[in-house]
């Protein structure tokens, strides 16, 4: 008896190790290190470490597993809020992720056929991502496995079913490269056969789908992206106006460039530090800017008001009369720019909450901006994560995406170089050219076919130009690709019920 117990306490110490190992390693895969292969490995491996055990190991599994998933990638959390936000959050998601892999397990001991438990496999992991995206106060939509892959072969997937699509895809070759290794390695002549066969639906997967030319194909508006490297973070000790004049000076090279053709120009999230509504002398300086020195349309971020509400706001700043569109961020990070249940929490983390002293009120504006009879969908920082923001510019008619954001409070992590490969990937997702500016970099855009129009490196104040083929989306993910998490959701149903159905009617 307690040899058995020793057996299945290395067994169980086995999984767990394999778990952790496997969720280390997603780091890899996703931007600054980029290894983007290295998330099969992480995948397969989870794949193998569930896959067998008992309900609660398989839970167990998934917890450890998903802790480190997040925790490898996400460290960025703790740049200046210390290590408590990164481990709640890993340790909320890996809750998502054990639920997952007990729900995984459980219908897998139903399902005898392999390749239908690798199916069942990617269609859990991809319904996990829907759910943490999600939940709660409107989910963490970061670290799905598509966004490994922005640099990738695969990115063309998402131009036909978006993110959840690569996902599954990801999850799906993993699990399969699992169960079917052993046949694969077989050289028998009977097995034959079913290596070319596997082989050949394995290399369809792989094959790099083309995204169409004519993605990158519309009339060249010229837009400018101003980089102000400014130390804009939540917690920064900047004097007022500070931020606001990295910003000017970097506008001013621009103008002194003499580069001509320009038609709007774009600063970033939280670029003006006095909200230029409330300050008279602040606005003179701008329509000064707009009016006499570049002569066309300026977005530029800044804090607003309206009554009691806060909002982090972009603004449109029109040649002659003045701010004619403002745009309100409709999905500001919780525990970062407001604290949702603030009675519920302060008393759990009375200094960490105690620090975030302001929230901001969810916007409700439209975020479609229209300039010289171009329509341009707007977004702030991390909505470039949120799959319903994306659908709401495209059927809002834009024919190109403003993307501003403040990386400032991450410092010389990681997170400015994943935000950036989110965004490459939206812009093949909605076909739509993107200007991604950040306060301190990297920024860049994309034509809708995921060509890198211009690219300037972190933390240098910089200006770019950038040619944005304008167009209307008209991409598989945006037309149909919307809806396939609930088809995936489907789908694990019905197979789950098709294999009880068969299975009960055998014992009949």
């Amino acid at each position: 008896m307690k040899k058995q117990k020793h057996q299945d306490d290395v067994y169980l110490a086995s999984r767990l190790f394999l778990a952790a190992f496997a969720g280390a390693i997603s780091y890899f895969a996703f931007p600054r290190p980029g290894l983007w292969p290295v998330i099969f490995v992480s995948v397969a491996l989870f794949f193998v470490a569930v896959r067998g055990a008992t309900l609660f190991r398989a839970w167990l599994v998934g917890l450890v597993g998903g802790f480190t998933f997040f925790a490898s990638q996400c460290w960025w959390l703790s740049q200046y809020l210390g290590p408590l936000p990164l481990v709640a959050l890993s340790l909320l998601q890996a809750l998502f992720v054990a639920a997952a892999m007990l729900v995984f397990e459980a219908g897998r001991r139903r399902i005898a056929a392999p390749m239908l438990q690798a199916l069942f496999f990617a269609s859990i992991w991809t319904a996990r991502e829907w759910v943490s995206t999600h939940w709660p106060y409107g989910g963490f939509p970061w670290s799905r496995l598509s966004m490994s892959q922005a640099y990738s072969p695969l990115s063309g997937w998402v131009y036909f079913g978006g993110l959840s699509m690569l996902s599954f895809v990801i999850a799906l070759l993993s699990a399969l490269l699992v169960v079917l290794a052993p046949k694969l390695i077989a050289s028998t002549t009977r097995n034959r056969a079913l290596q070319i066969t596997v082989g050949a639906i394995i290399l369809a997967f792989l094959v790099p789908l083309a995204v169409p030319a004519s993605q990158g194909v519309g009339e060249k508006f010229r837009v400018v992206g101003i980089q102000g490297n400014a130390n804009a973070g939540l917690f920064a000790n900047t004097v007022p106006g500070e931020i606001l004049g990295n910003h000017l000076a970097v506008t001013e090279k621009f103008i002194h460039s003499k580069i001509s053709g320009a038609k709007l120009v774009v600063w970033p999230e939280n670029a003006s530090d006095i909200n230029p509504l409330e300050n008279p002398p602040i606005a003179a300086r701008i329509d000064r800017l707009v009016n006499q020195e570049l002569g066309v349309p300026l977005v530029l971020g800044t804090l607003t008001n309206s009554g009691l509400d806060t909002f982090n706001s972009s603004l449109l700043w029109q040649p002659t009369v003045g701010v004619t569109d403002q745009y309100d961020k409709k999905r500001p990070v919780p525990f970062a720019e407001y604290v949702p249940d603030r009675d519920f929490w302060y008393p759990i983390a009375p200094s960490l909450i105690g620090m975030i002293y302001r929230g901001f009120s969810m916007g409700t504006r439209d975020p479609i901006y229209e300039v010289d009879g171009k329509r341009f969908g707007v977004l702030i920082c991390f909505e470039i994560a949120v799959d319903e923001i994306a659908q709401g510019i495209v059927d809002g008619g834009a024919q190109a995406i403003i993307s501003q954001t403040n990386n400032a409070d991450f410092g010389h992590s990681d997170e400015s170089f994943q935000q950036i490969a989110i965004a490459k990937l939206r812009s093949i997702e909605t076909g739509l050219p993107l200007i991604n500016v950040s306060t301190t970099g990297p920024s860049g855009a994309f034509s809708g076919s995921g060509e890198t129009l211009a690219l300037v490196a972190a933390f240098e104040p910089r200006f770019f130009v950038a040619d944005l083929p304008l167009r209307h989306s008209d991409t598989p993910a945006m037309s149909w690709g919307r809806y396939f998490d609930i088809l995936n959701i489907a789908l694990a149903t019905a197979l789950i019920l098709l294999v009880e159905w068969r299975r009960r009617r055998k014992l009949s």
